[in-house]
């Protein structure tokens, strides 16, 4: 049985962001990730802490040095589970939350997608499996929990920031609840393909003639199933949708909320 960590230690960001290449250029090579060394609690803290500063929790917690070390020969890994999976989709990208329980021995429990607008299940089953892999050593105090987050983007940088040049329009979440309509109900066969999360958030990506051209998943209740999630893939992939209209459109919607 899975035992569900007593605390929630720091948070810890993670950047993966991914410059395009110039045109007819070869692409750079991607910058290792950066980990800030600012921890964050869920709870209320009087003052935002110093960058050197160790936000304890009232039980176990992971030092960042040793969040950082644990994911440093993970680096490479997480970046190409992007790079190696975006091809010429440049609109492709987005932000996800990783939740991990670490015992108290130091063994990951298990690890939760929680948040993600990335819209690739690809791309986060792969930063899910390699961070199932990582270890943070034995956390002080007791069970712990490690927050991170990360970004992957595919752009290319101007002095005003990331240019708008084939980024996916997003669709409000009355028009998204709209353009997927009864087609979420499609979703409950993949029950016989493994167990059925609950409160998941789907984001996909619509384009020419209202086809799904990418779609992701999110739980913070529950672990995604491999099973599961492959074949709401396959479901989604096949759904029509509104047609953006010479754009490629982002949506999401939830699938069984709480």
């Amino acid at each position: 049985m899975i035992r569900a960590p007593a605390v929630v230690p720091g948070a810890l960001g993670i950047a993966l962001g991914i410059a395009a290449p110039a045109c007819g250029g070869a692409p750079p090579p991607p910058p290792a990730p950066a980990v800030s060394a600012r921890p964050v609690t869920r709870a209320p803290v009087a003052d935002e802490p110093d960058d050197d500063v160790v936000v304890r929790a009232d039980k176990g917690h992971v030092e960042p040095a040793a969040v950082e070390a644990g994911l440093a020969p993970h680096r490479d890994a997480l970046t190409g589970c992007y790079t190696q999976r975006v091809g010429r989709r440049r609109w492709l990208g987005g932000r996800l939350t990783l939740r991990g329980e670490v015992a108290a021995d130091g063994q990951i429990e298990r690890v939760l997608l929680a948040t993600s607008d990335l819209g690739a299940w690809p791309v986060e089953k792969c930063v899910l499996d390699t961070a199932r892999t990582v270890s943070f050593g034995t956390p002080v105090s007791g069970a712990a929990e490690v927050v991170l987050p990360l970004e992957f983007s595919l752009c290319q940088h101007t002095a005003g920031g990331c240019a708008t040049r084939g980024l996916a329009a997003i669709w409000d979440e009355d028009a998204s609840s709209r353009a997927v309509g009864v087609q979420l109900a499609k979703l409950d066969a993949c029950c016989k393909a493994g167990p059925v999360p609950e409160d998941v958030r789907i984001t996909l990506y619509v384009g020419a003639r209202g086809r799904v051209a990418s779609v992701g998943f999110a739980s913070d209740a529950s672990a995604l199933d491999d099973g599961w999630a492959g074949c709401a893939e396959k479901a989604a992939l096949a759904w029509r949708l509104p047609d953006p209209r010479g754009q490629v459109a982002k949506l999401a919607v939830r699938y069984r909320p709480r």
